[in-house]
Parts: C-alpha cells; sequence; structure tokens
C-alpha cells in the first residue's frame, strides 16, 4: 500500500492527524488517502480493519497494572469514561486485562453524552452512588477531564505522561502511574 521509502512519513502524519485520538479514524484515513495517494484499500476498509484489529496492540502504561490493583485491593471504586465509539473503545479497554478492577466502563457514544459536559459526570456519580465531592478524577485532556470534572466539584489528577503541557486547574499533576497513589494521598490529606 505505502512504498516503503514513505513508511516512516505515513506513521508520522498519521501521528499528526490522529491529534492523540481526537479525530476519528476516517478523517485521518480520508487525508492520508489524499496525501499518499493510495488506491489499493478504500478508506471503509482502512476504518474496518482499524476497527477490528486495534485492540491487539493495547498496551497499559507502565505501572498502571500494579497500581490499579493495589487502588482497587484498598477498597477504591474505579471508573473508566471515554469520549470515544462504541463498543471500540471497550474492546481497547477488555484487551488490557484490567476491567475486574473497575466498577463501571462509561463510553460518550453509548451514553450521547461527551467530556466535559457535566451530565456525564454527574450520570457515573449517580452509577456509583457517590457525590462528585467524593470522586478524584484523572485525565490526559486539560478541558475534556480536567475542567469538565473542575465544573461539577470533582477533584482532578492530570496524568501529562509525554510531559508536553501543564494544567493549573488540576488539583495534582503526574507523569507516571507510579506517582498516582501519592498524588490522591497528597488530594485526600488536604
Amino acid at each position: 500500500m505505502i512504498p516503503q521509502s514513505s513508511k516512516q512519513k505515513f506513521i508520522q502524519r498519521f501521528i499528526e492527524l490522529d491529534d492523540h485520538g481526537r479525530v476519528w479514524k476516517d478523517q485521518v484515513y480520508h487525508q492520508l488517502s489524499i496525501e499518499f495517494n493510495f488506491t489499493k484499500y478504500t478508506v471503509n476498509e482502512l476504518l474496518t480493519i482499524y476497527i477490528s484489529d486495534f485492540n491487539k496492540f493495547s498496551v497499559a502504561f507502565e505501572h498502571a497494572e500494579i497500581t490499579i490493583k493495589h487502588l482497587y485491593q484498598n477498597g477504591y471504586k474505579l471508573g473508566l469514561i471515554s469520549n470515544g465509539r462504541t463498543p471500540f473503545q471497550e474492546h481497547n479497554f477488555y484487551a488490557l486485562g484490567l476491567s475486574e478492577y473497575f466498577s463501571g466502563i462509561f463510553v460518550s457514544e453509548a451514553l450521547q453524552m461527551r467530556k466535559p459536559q457535566p451530565e456525564i459526570f454527574l450520570y457515573v456519580c449517580t452509577q456509583f452512588d457517590c457525590n462528585p465531592s467524593d470522586c478524584i478524577f484523572i485525565g490526559d485532556n486539560p478541558i475534556a477531564d480536567i475542567a469538565g470534572t473542575k465544573n461539577v466539584g470533582m477533584r482532578t489528577i492530570f496524568f501529562n505522561s509525554n510531559n508536553q503541557q501543564n494544567c493549573f486547574i488540576a488539583d495534582e499533576q503526574i507523569q507516571h502511574f507510579y506517582d498516582l497513589e501519592t498524588a490522591i494521598h497528597r488530594i485526600e490529606t488536604n
């Protein structure tokens, strides 16, 4: 499909167009098909392959598994909220093998609500039978995750894994999962 000499350029351009997962892949593949003039596969065929195979390559962040297990063992009720498509996001999450530690998985498309809309966070609170002020939300998007949850009264931890931006409104900021429990402890003791 792509000549070997252009493969690295294609990958780099895919990553740019993807915008950290914020752009759905039909748009990404459409633009790539124009820029790289590929004709072996249609945009819909590429999208179908992406949807069916992406979860085979899902990898958790370093220390995520041990941290999540430890939080679960210490009585924390864990939930996941994703601005994604269903069942695509669920398949990716289940592929990580961590679902047994989570009390709920909430995908925006299925709920017809998106972060940072307050309704999605308040809905999850009702499902967990808790108040927003009882929650600590960990997210990697300053607007959708941190501002959205702060607006409903949750405490927040900004997960800045690539250290490319700061989020000054977050209660805490971490770069690695092994720092998560310390950040949670600081929030709980303040």
